[in-house]
């Protein structure tokens, strides 16, 4: 496993070196900035010190733009995690059920289903969502991350738990007022990635359910449910953890349209303002805050699946 974690670390290290090139011929497009003046590869070593430094350049305002995404990017990775989870409790025994019933009405049903999730535009779903459920049923907000009439502090960037850890009256109403912003743009969000997990489940489970333990453990009068809970399960999740964490890293390109549509303060929003504004300072920032964390997600769940997969490992050992 030390071995394993080694090799990924590296491999993650010279991503990310190439991911700073693309940062720094980003900010060289802006010629009244000095790095369009330097040589490459010195203004490159420079580049770098600054952002070992956590110095990724200042606003025209004169504000960091450090403390910006600060700001932005917790309120992108809340939105994600929650439609992560979402599309996990929804994808998970979706996949297993197809997977179970491979070739079965039910099985065609249910990918009949992810085909049409999976092509429905995500501004079309959205815009059905927000006249559905906003405009004329008025259950949920429209846009927005909370309602303005809450004040709290801001401490982790995260709503909830600043909520949760302020000490206001209205705490609680807040709290729930946050929830009910939170509902509409995490459907839309996990629409896309709770298709890929109920196929890359379904195809995991049916492929487990041909292997010879199966068979024995159905000679033995083991229902279907027992069957799937201890054995299927076990053997089916492991191969497709590494491939469910770069769902979560894929969450972040689609996030900047869902951000777009429902106002949310993301960094999602913020680099499509940054663009439009032609900030190549910002654009930078956020490319470089979003293609790490991007770069870690997928390390992380590499390591994970290995941790849970010996198999992975031999891989590994396997190549000389």
């Amino acid at each position: 496993m030390f071995i394993y974690t080694i090799r990924r670390l590296n491999l993650f290290v010279i991503t990310l070196l190439i991911l700073t090139l693309i940062g720094f011929s980003i900010l060289r497009l802006d010629t009244q900035l000095q790095w369009a003046h330097q040589s490459f590869f010195s203004g490159w070593i420079l580049y770098l010190e600054n952002l070992l430094s956590g110095n990724l350049g200042i606003t025209p305002n004169g504000i960091p733009i450090s403390s910006e995404i600060l700001t932005v990017f917790p309120a992108t990775l809340e939105l994600c995690f929650f439609a992560f989870i979402l599309s996990l409790i929804v994808g998970i025994p979706l996949g297993t059920i197809a997977g179970v019933h491979r070739g079965q009405p039910i099985d065609t049903i249910i990918s009949s289903i992810t085909l049409l999730g999976y092509s429905i535009p995500l501004f079309w779903l959205a815009m059905l969502l927000i006249l559905l459920f906003s405009l004329n049923l008025g259950w949920l907000p429209v846009s927005g991350r909370y309602s303005l009439l809450y004040q709290f502090d801001h401490v982790t960037g995260f709503a909830l738990i600043d909520i949760l850890l302020s000490d206001k009256p209205y705490r609680m109403e807040a709290f729930l007022n946050a929830l009910q912003h939170l509902v509409l743009p995490t459907i839309v969000l996990a629409m896309a990635p709770t298709t890929e997990v109920i196929r890359l489940t379904r195809a995991s489970i049916s492929d487990v359910m041909t292997k010879n333990y199966i068979k024995v453990a159905q000679t033995k009068g083991l229902s279907t449910f027992e069957i799937v809970r201890r054995h299927a399960m076990k053997n089916a999740l492991p191969p497709i953890i590494p491939k469910l964490g770069m769902q979560f890293a894929a969450m972040m390109t689609f996030a900047m349209l869902t951000e777009s549509i429902f106002n949310w303060p993301g960094i999602g929003r913020w680099l499509l303002n940054a663009i439009a504004d032609q900030n190549y300072v910002a654009i930078q920032a956020g490319v470089i805050t979003v293609g790490s964390f991007i770069l870690l997600a997928n390390i992380l769940s590499d390591l994970a699946g290995a941790m849970v997969n010996p198999l992975v490992r031999k891989e590994w050992y396997a190549i000389k």
